[in-house]
């Protein structure tokens, strides 16, 4: 449904997304991970069209989304972080004016808006105004404002963000059920999420792809774990055995009492017996020894801090939204003025002016 090939993204001599390449399959639900920075906004902006790339091709459905951005539009429902709404408006009046700027015609328009109302579980607030809404209902309104056309596609950004615990569970339930019905790439930082919702994981750092695959499969290809213990003796006497251990990283000793609670990342199979042998071998004595699986956050973190050593020209994503308003903005005009010229539809005007919001 979407395929990424050497996508590019360059702003003078720096480069935010740096010749990236993978695909989603019809009916997946994909997590698209990575810090602050890491260039997952652009390559969203890149996607949907807001943004030109400098290199690469997007391809959604059988439509090259470089060639034809507005056709490939059509086939995407984009839902992009703090969603843009009309707050003085009530909810059903906003998703009708949506469907009119999105070509929906006069007869299916009120048919779309029950839909997306259903889809986004929105239906009990139709009548109320969105400024009146929790923050919860109004990420629903922008999530069955996405659905209006029924695209096979659905791009959202964030879309739990600032969300209390509630509203997380509720939204994330909601994107579940699209499993198998909708594409859905979900660009979140927010590794619960991932677990929660997604069946496959890429995770970008600093413009690149540095992990992929479903989620326990990178746990499964890192080696090691989490050793955490409790112990008797001197701290110092621990941080020196610790220290001398082979592969031991990411060491957290606390004392508590007369115990020492430690926490510490290990390479291999037999962490737990290595870390047993040099503990006993400094003459301490173990009262409790428990190794953790590798976790999703153990292999982002991995992933994302050995990328960034070394590298000090990371395009945070804000600096992305400043230069992108001053090289593309020609570019922006060009994609406006052919959906006019082509169908009359004001949809990509509205969409635009919503997109300048959130920057």
């Amino acid at each position: 449904m979407l395929a990424v090939e050497q996508l590019t993204k360059r702003y003078g001599s720096r480069e935010a997304v740096r010749g990236i390449s993978f695909s989603v399959e019809k009916g997946e639900i994909v997590g698209f991970l990575g810090p602050n920075g890491a260039g997952k906004s652009t390559t969203l902006r890149m996607i949907t069209g807001f943004l030109a790339p400098t290199g690469g091709r997007i391809q959604v459905g059988e439509i090259d989304a470089v060639a034809d951005p507005i056709g490939a539009r059509r086939q995407i429902g984009y839902m992009p972080e703090g969603v843009p709404l009309y707050l003085e408006m009530r909810v059903h009046e906003y998703l009708r004016y949506r469907a009119e700027l999105k070509g929906i015609g006069r007869k299916a328009r009120e048919e779309a808006v029950e839909r997306s109302l259903g889809q986004a579980a929105v239906e009990d607030a139709a009548d109320r105004i969105i400024g009146q809404l929790s923050k919860g209902y109004r990420q629903r309104v922008g999530l069955a404002d996405a659905l209006l056309a029924d695209p096979p596609l659905l791009i959202l950004d964030e879309p739990t963000s600032g969300l209390d615990p509630n509203q997380i569970r509720s939204i994330r339930a909601l994107i579940r059920g699209f499993e198998g019905e909708k594409t859905v790439f979900l660009s979140t930082h927010i590794l619960p999420e991932v677990e929660a919702t997604c069946g496959r994981v890429v995770i970008l750092n600093e413009g690149r792809i540095v992990g992929e695959g479903d989620p326990a499969q990178l746990r499964g290809r890192a080696a090691g774990g989490t050793v955490r213990f409790v112990g008797r003796g001197e701290l110092g006497a621990f941080e020196a055995a610790l220290a001398a251990l082979e592969g031991a990283d990411a060491v957290r000793l606390d004392v508590d009492g007369e115990l020492v609670r430690g926490r510490v990342r290990l390479e291999g199979a037999d962490a737990a017996e290595r870390l047993f042998a040099a503990v006993a071998e400094a003459g301490l004595a173990l009262r409790e020894l428990k190794t953790e699986g590798t976790s999703l956050e153990d292999v982002f973190t991995a992933l994302t801090t050995e990328e960034a050593a070394g590298s000090d020209d990371a395009l945070e994503d804000d600096d992305d939204l400043e230069e992108a308003a001053d090289d593309d903005e020609e570019g922006a005009d060009d994609l406006e003025g052919a959906s006019a010229d082509e169908d009359d539809e004001p949809a990509d005007d509205d969409e635009t002016l919503a997109e300048e919001d959130e920057s």
